[in-house]
């Protein structure tokens, strides 16, 4: 029996989540993808109507869903999101043979905001570290020295193995996007927090360096939780969450005169494009610094 258009569709979509789990996409991946594309499906097969065939979904139906996202007060970067989710999905059946043509490419990429993130000062950003040190528990400082003290992201934290580290040479082996591995130093302050931590976690089994009450791997969202809570007890900023402390890591080095390529190689970017995105601001305070003190600016 031919399946009905929506089941067509349905089951590319599965195919398609399959193959980015085999590929080793994230989690996080996963989840939006399923996600936006389960909602795609869901506006081409309304109650009461049918769903045109797979090959007949043309530019005009991504076009209109998209307009129905703003109709539904969805932001311009939520829509960029769920198109390139439509361009990922298009063009993985296109590859398959399913499809002999990608419509999601003649949709035009919404135009976002470039509006700069706003980023914590150094003081600001070690006043917090320290807090957490002094208030919080051994494990609660590891999180912040690592984010703060290497630059990762908060998938590459939850993610880390006892042997991953070279305690000799004080290098991390890290685990980013698309699975690929990068070395990344850890400083004195960090390697005194792990001591610790690592001091108050014996006898706990396991190869996961940051464990949940109950002993099992500390999860992303609940590291997000963590950070939260201290930003709001010591900075009164609940905006605040790891990214932050990233972003901030990028900033400060650019700042203190750390080459643009040696960021991104510690960040694991695969885009120099995407580190400068990171230090915009700071390169900002760099012109303005030029500005006000050149002779000939």
């Amino acid at each position: 029996m031919k399946p009905s258009a929506s089941g067509e569709l349905n089951t590319a979509i599965e195919r398609f989540l399959r193959s980015l789990a085999v590929a080793n996409a994230s989690p996080h991946t996963l989840r939006n993808y399923a996600s936006d594309l389960k909602q795609f499906a869901e506006y081409l097969s309304p109650p009461g109507s049918a769903a045109p065939a797979l090959k007949g979904i043309d530019h005009l139906h991504i076009r209109e869903f998209l307009g129905a996202l703003y109709q539904r007060k969805n932001s311009r970067r939520t829509a960029a999101r769920k198109l390139a989710a439509l361009r990922a999905f298009f063009r993985f059946l296109t590859r398959e043979g399913s499809l002999a043509a990608n419509p999601a490419r003649l949709a035009t990429t919404p135009k976002t905001p470039k509006a700069l993130p706003p980023v914590l000062s150094a003081e600001q950003a070690n006043s917090l570290v320290d807090a957490a040190g002094r208030e919080g528990s051994p494990r609660d400082r590891v999180i912040f020295e690592l984010l703060y003290g290497c630059g990762l992201r908060v998938s590459e934290l939850a993610g880390l193995n006892l042997d991953d580290f070279d305690w000799s040479q004080r290098w991390i082996r890290v685990r980013g996007k698309g699975r690929k591995e990068r070395l990344v130093p850890f400083g004195t302050k960090a390697a005194e927090a792990l001591e610790r931590y690592l001091h108050a976690r014996a006898g706990r089994g396991g190869q996961a360096l940051l464990l949940n009450p109950r002993g099992g791997r500390l999860t992303g969202r609940s590291i997000e939780r963590i950070v939260k809570r201290y930003a709001i007890l010591f900075s009164a900023d609940p905006s605040l969450h790891p990214h932050s402390l990233r972003h901030a890591f990028a900033t400060h080095l650019l700042s203190d005169g750390a080459d643009l390529r040696a960021i991104q190689e510690l960040l694991g970017h695969a885009s120099l494009s995407t580190t400068q995105k990171y230090t915009q601001l700071s390169l900002k305070e760099l012109m303005e610094v030029y500005d006000r003190a050149h002779p000939r600016a």
